[in-house]
């Protein structure tokens, strides 16, 4: 797995979790560690999941459909014996 595809499924897993507080407690733990919602770093953060969702979901097809396999040719005759 690319390291982009590592970082983007952590950052959103982050996103996920910090849904899943606001939802059952109403508290967003990304703007309590940053400083509020409106906070540089909480912006970039929120920013950087939503960009990572994007890149998942563009991906999502090839994940979803991979390539299939191609056969190697052998280099064998027919009637050579094994």
């Amino acid at each position: 797995m690319r390291t982009i595809d590592v970082v983007t499924q952590i950052l959103i897993i982050v996103g996920g979790l910090n849904w899943l507080l606001v939802g059952l407690f109403q508290f967003d733990l990304v703007a309590a560690i940053f400083g509020g919602q409106t906070a540089g770093l909480s912006r970039i953060v929120y920013i950087l999941v939503g960009l990572s969702a994007i890149w998942q979901a563009i991906r999502l097809p090839s994940i979803m459909n991979p390539s299939p396999r191609v056969a190697v040719p052998t280099t064998r005759h027919p009637n050579d014996t094994l």
